[in-house]
């Protein structure tokens, strides 16, 4: 049964939102924007918002990930693929972790189907 993410057990969700917080305001700080410069680029109206992701409460909604992206100077798959390290870390560990592929991927990729004849190798994406 899924449970909900911040009650993983596997992972402390609140330290890694901290995490992740910390980390775009590496970037904010990079780029040399204040967190007002921050909301006015991203047509936010509160520059809170983004003081509280940085803070480690909340995430940024998938729908602004491309302006966050952008704002940030971070090719789009570079930021959603380190935004997934922290905000859903077992879904970057199954596509992005050598050893869980390599542990759990290979045999299903041969595997055959119930009532399908020899395993065939399947593509991996």
């Amino acid at each position: 049964m899924y449970a909900h993410p911040q009650q993983s057990a596997r992972h402390d969700v609140k330290a890694l939102r901290k995490q992740a917080g910390a980390w775009l305001k590496e970037q904010r700080e990079r780029n040399g924007l204040s967190l007002r410069e921050m909301a006015a680029r991203l047509e936010i109206g509160y520059f809170t918002f983004i003081s509280q992701l940085e803070a480690g409460r909340g995430r940024i909604p998938p729908d602004r990930y491309e302006s966050w992206a952008a704002v940030l100077q971070i090719p789009i798959g570079e930021f959603v693929r380190t935004l997934m390290k922290y905000y859903d870390p077992e879904t970057y560990r199954l596509l992005f972790d050598l050893n869980a592929r390599a542990d759990s991927g290979a045999a299903a990729l041969t595997e055959p189907a119930a009532g399908r004849g020899p395993a065939e190798p399947l593509m991996a994406y």
